[in-house]
């Protein structure tokens, strides 16, 4: 009833099946791994976001790298705000997807040092080859709280650092260019300010981090280990269909061979 399944039709159907199983079994593993590696970098996150402020230089320094446990933890730093070397990062979009800038102020800090602070959003108003109007930060000494952020590359943002811009303006925020231009010790990486707090028409706070949506990774490992499981029961529905078909066949042209010699 199955010597069918020597056929070549059957031989490479069932080679196929024999394929897929494996291959799905490796893809939902794959996501797995999606899932777990994402859901660790939210804790990192939750973690960052939840931890208690600490002075900057803690966690950073002149050519420091931030890493992913550092990301986005609370930072405290107390200094001046150098307007005067003052920057606006292209091509930033809003909440509401408005094309603008972000405002990139050197913040000089007791020692000596520049801490690169990010106050915000502000929109472009179609005029981007001129310098905005920028509100101006607090004066004097200042004691500004934010988020340590990595600094920029393009291999991270996917954004070109496109050269021969406006005068100051730039495509990333990147400590190590700023110390070149600055000619200064700048902190490796910098802040999304968070306090003081905007007034006025200073420029939009930049939202919290959203995270990765790890549960999607896992829905979709169920989704490959299901079609994995699906595989050979489809095989093997296809299988006693192609039987019970051919049975079917054989028997009613056996019974068309048996009429005449009835008759």
């Amino acid at each position: 009833m199955y010597r069918f399944l020597l056929t070549r039709q059957w031989v490479i159907l069932t080679l196929i099946a024999l394929a897929l199983i494996p291959t799905m079994i490796r893809l939902g593993f794959w996501q797995q791994h999606r899932y777990e590696e994402r859901s660790a970098r939210n804790q990192l996150v939750s973690d960052a976001l939840a931890a208690k402020p600490v002075p900057v230089e803690r966690l950073t320094s002149p050519g420091h790298v931030v890493t992913r446990a550092e990301k986005y933890h609370g930072v405290t730093a107390t200094g001046t705000f150098d307007t005067e070397h003052e920057v606006v990062v292209r091509r930033r979009v809003s909440a509401d997807d408005q094309v603008g800038f972000h405002v990139l102020t050197p913040f000089v800090l007791t020692d000596g040092k520049v801490l690169l602070v990010n106050r915000g959003w502000i929109p472009a108003n179609g005029v981007q080859t001129a310098f905005p109007k920028i509100p101006a930060p607090p004066s004097g000494r200042t004691t500004v709280i934010g988020r340590l952020m990595a600094d920029e590359t393009t291999a991270a943002s996917g954004i070109k650092d496109v050269r021969g811009l406006p005068a100051r303006q730039i495509m990333l925020i990147n400590s190590e260019q700023e110390a070149r231009r600055l000619g200064a010790q700048v902190l490796g990486g910098y802040i999304q300010q968070t306090a003081p707090e905007p007034k006025g028409d200073t420029p939009e706070q930049i939202s919290d981090p959203g995270k990765e949506d790890a549960p999607l990774n896992y829905a979709y490992m169920i989704q490959w280990w299901l079609f994995a499981a699906g595989v050979p029961v489809g095989w093997f529905v296809l299988v006693r269909r192609e039987a019970r078909e051919r049975a079917k066949a054989a028997s009613e042209e056996a019974a068309a061979e048996a009429e005449p010699a009835a008759v």
